[in-house]
C-alpha cells in the first residue's frame, strides 16, 4: 500500500511536513505560551487570596480555650492571645498567703486605676481573679512600662535585683519593675500599671477561654 501526500493548489499557507522544524518559530510559540500563563497565575493569584486568608489572619485575636483542670499548684503556662503571652499560673498556698501581706508596698494593691490597661471588676480584688477560682491567676506576660516580657521569680528570699523579702512574683530585667504574685506592681518602679488581666471566663470548672467575658464577645 502507498502513502501520498496531497498538495492543495490553493492553500499557500500550508507548510511542507517535509521541511526541517524552523527552530525560531518553535521559540516565539514558546515565548507565546509562557506569557500567557503566567498572565493566567497573575491574575487567579489575588482573586483566590481574597477567598483563602491564611491561618494566622483567621486566627488572629479569637479566643482561646485552655484546659486547666490538670495543673497543678506553682504550675504555670502561656498561650498567645491577639499576639500577646497569656501566663495562667496556679498559685500555692503560700502564695496565695503572700497577698494579704505585701499591701503597703503596692503602687495599686486593689487594680482600681483606670489606666491603659484597666482590670476587668471580677479581677478587682488582691488576689485579681474570679472568688471561686481564687488561686488562678490569668495576665498578660508583658511589662506596663516599655512593653519587655518579665521574667516569673516565684522562688522567695533574697536573689539578684530582688528585695531580701520577696515573696514570689515577676521581674521585668529590663528597667527593673516587680511585680507580686498577682501581677500587681510595687511602688516606685517604671511600670505605671498592674499585669493585664486579659477579658477571659469559666466554661467548666476545669476550662478557660481567654479573650471573652460578661464585657467583651468573641
Amino acid at each position: 500500500m502507498s502513502h501520498d501526500t496531497i498538495v492543495l493548489d490553493d492553500d499557500e499557507g500550508a507548510i511542507d511536513p517535509n521541511l526541517p522544524p524552523d527552530p525560531s518559530r518553535r521559540t516565539w510559540v514558546g515565548i507565546t505560551c509562557a506569557l500567557g500563563g503566567a498572565a493566567g497565575v497573575a491574575t487567579a493569584v489575588p482573586f483566590v487570596s481574597t477567598f483563602a486568608p491564611s491561618d494566622k489572619a483567621r486566627a488572629a485575636g479569637a479566643p482561646v480555650e485552655v484546659e486547666i483542670g490538670d495543673m497543678v499548684p506553682g504550675e504555670m503556662r502561656t498561650v498567645e492571645w491577639r499576639g500577646k503571652p497569656v501566663w495562667i499560673i496556679r498559685r500555692t498556698a503560700e502564695q496565695m498567703a503572700s497577698l494579704a501581706t505585701d499591701t503597703n508596698e503596692l503602687a495599686d494593691p486593689d487594680s482600681l486605676r483606670t489606666g491603659e490597661y484597666p482590670t476587668p471588676q471580677y479581677a478587682q480584688n488582691e488576689w485579681r481573679s474570679y472568688d471561686d477560682h481564687k488561686d488562678f491567676l490569668v495576665v498578660v506576660g508583658i511589662c506596663t512600662h516599655l512593653g519587655c516580657s518579665p521574667t516569673p521569680r516565684f522562688a522567695t528570699g533574697p536573689q539578684p535585683s530582688l528585695p531580701a523579702n520577696w515573696e514570689g512574683g515577676f521581674l521585668c530585667p529590663c528597667h527593673g519593675s516587680t511585680f507580686d504574685m498577682a501581677g500587681r506592681v510595687f511602688k516606685n518602679k517604671p511600670a505605671p500599671d498592674n499585669l493585664e488581666v486579659p477579658p477571659y471566663k469559666y466554661l467548666t470548672a476545669t476550662r478557660i477561654i481567654v479573650g471573652v467575658d460578661e464585657g467583651n464577645q468573641a
